[in-house]
């Protein structure tokens, strides 16, 4: 009876520190996004002040005003159009490579591999001017894909590994059965391995969609016209030459934001369980 009430105890201490450090991690993530829209609803003199407090007088107009004027809705609809253009190509291209890796052994794969996970150690801002002269070279300056090309071309590397990882746990079974019954890989990567493989799928595709939505440094050296920018460059409508209004900033990054967590929100079982999938074994 003791040896149990002991372990029950430990179980309950260890349920209790999970418990506070979970409750700890989320307030650490909670805090800013909170205060964040909480500065929506101020004036800028009230910002000031209280920076981390309930608004005095809930400013409203703030959000109304970013709302109802047809430049948040194009940077929105710019946004947009970049997030999805790169979503689709990282996941056709990563698809299909992860899936070459993950079944196919052919000379110079291993070493084809490696050179593709070196790409996780370079950020895109270390090539930078590389891409923009490859870029102009190719005419896209200016232009959508001008944006969408170097975003996929920095996703590959992360999303190829954790398609690979999740291709090769799949039963190895059913790729042999399939080639015996005469079905080619196209159609087994096709018909088999994409409808068993939506949780990664949706875990690829959130992670590109919130690196392409959040993305700053591409778009300001790819772009020129006003009406082709993002959502992160429209912020540089609030910020003055000698000052910036910060209570319209934090609302316009509130509104901004949404579209992410609804995105999150309706994608976190797969997003887990594509992140999960493999790593227990038995």
């Amino acid at each position: 009876m003791n040896s149990a009430s002991e372990a029950g105890s430990r179980a309950d201490l260890t349920t209790l520190y999970k418990g506070l450090f979970l409750a700890a991690v989320a307030a650490f993530v909670l805090v800013p996004l909170v205060a964040t829209a909480l500065g929506g609803f101020k004036s800028l003199g009230e910002l000031r002040t209280n920076p981390f407090g309930l608004p005095q007088v809930w400013e409203w107009s703030n959000y109304g005003d970013i709302l109802w004027s047809a430049r948040y809705w194009q940077l929105l609809g710019n946004s947009m159009v970049i997030a999805i253009f790169s979503v689709i190509l990282t996941l056709i291209v990563a698809s299909m490579a992860a899936f070459v890796f993950a079944h196919i052994t052919f000379f110079g794969s291993r070493m084809l591999m490696s050179y593709i996970t070196m790409g996780l150690l370079f950020p895109a801002s270390t090539a930078i001017l590389p891409l923009f002269i490859k870029v102009r070279d190719l005419g896209l300056l200016d232009t959508y894909f001008g944006v969408v090309l170097p975003q996929v071309a920095f996703s590959l590397a992360m999303s190829i590994l954790l398609l690979r990882r999740f291709f090769k746990d799949l039963p190895e079974e059913l790729l042999e059965a399939a080639l015996v019954d005469g079905c080619s890989y196209l159609n087994f990567f096709r018909y088999v391995t994409l409808p068993l493989s939506r949780p990664i799928l949706a875990t690829v595709g959130t992670i590109a969609f919130v690196h392409s939505w959040n993305a700053y440094l591409l778009p300001l050296v790819m772009l020129n016209t006003d009406s082709l920018y993002p959502w992160p460059l429209g912020i540089m409508v609030y910020q003055g030459e000698y000052s910036a209004e910060w209570h319209l900033i934090l609302a316009f990054i509130t509104l901004t934001i949404l579209p992410t967590i609804i995105l999150f929100l309706f994608a976190q079982k797969h997003i887990v369980a594509g992140l999960t999938a493999g790593a227990v074994k038995g």
